[in-house]
Order: C-alpha cells, then structure tokens, then sequence
C-alpha cells in the first residue's frame, strides 16, 4: 500500500507526493494555498486513479473527456503522464520516464496504491 505524504511548499503552500511501497515517488501534486485544499486534491487522485489513458505521443490520439490520464512527451525528450479531474485540472503529475512503457507504469502504481494509500504530514 502506497502513501500520499502531505509537506510544506513554497512560503505558506502544502503540496503532496503519492509515494509507492518501494519509497518511490509515483506523482506529485501543485502547490496548495492551505492543507484542506491539498487534502481535496488527494481525494480527486484516489477518486481518478482508474481513469482512461490519452496518448498524446500518437499521431492523431483520440480527444478523451476528464478524468484522464494524458502521456506526453516533455521539451527534454521525456515521457510523462498527468492526472486531469472532472473539471480538467491537473491532480498530479510524473517525473520523466525514458520510456512509454515506464510512464505507464506509472500509472498503473497509482492505480495500485492511491485508493488505499494512508495519508501522512511531513513537518517542515
């Protein structure tokens, strides 16, 4: 089971990772004004966790509505996934992957550890 750590960002925001059984982050989130709103961006990731996949590294890649996964690729070469909820925001997002087949790894960690995944507060 994986963990959603929940830590202090930029001056007063609160950001959070999801964190897989092996201590690898899985995603990260934006920065947050205040700690409720982080924690709604946690429920939005565990709620999403089993959305669709749009592939936007194929050429002429079907339009998907939110929620969604989108697979893009970076300025750096890079793969990388985000997590959009119903109203098109972005929940979270991936580190780079050298791989399509390793981002949507990714996703399936998400898939596996966010709906029961504990949530823990870092102190600054």
């Amino acid at each position: 089971m994986g963990k959603f750590v929940i830590k202090p960002a930029a001056k007063d925001g609160m950001m959070f990772n999801l964190i897989a059984d092996n201590g690898r982050v899985i995603c990260t989130s934006q920065v947050y004004a205040s700690e409720s709103s982080c924690m709604s961006g946690i429920e939005s990731v565990k709620t999403n966790s089993r959305s669709k996949i749009e592939d936007q590294t194929v050429e002429g890649f079907k339009k998907l509505t939110n929620p969604k996964f989108e697979i893009f690729m970076d300025k750096g070469d890079k793969y990388r996934f985000r997590l959009k909820a119903m109203n098109g925001e972005i929940v979270a997002a991936s580190q780079g992957y050298m791989s399509k087949e390793s981002c949507k790894k990714g996703i399936e960690s998400i898939s596996r550890n966010a709906a029961d995944a504990v949530i823990v507060k870092e102190e600054e």
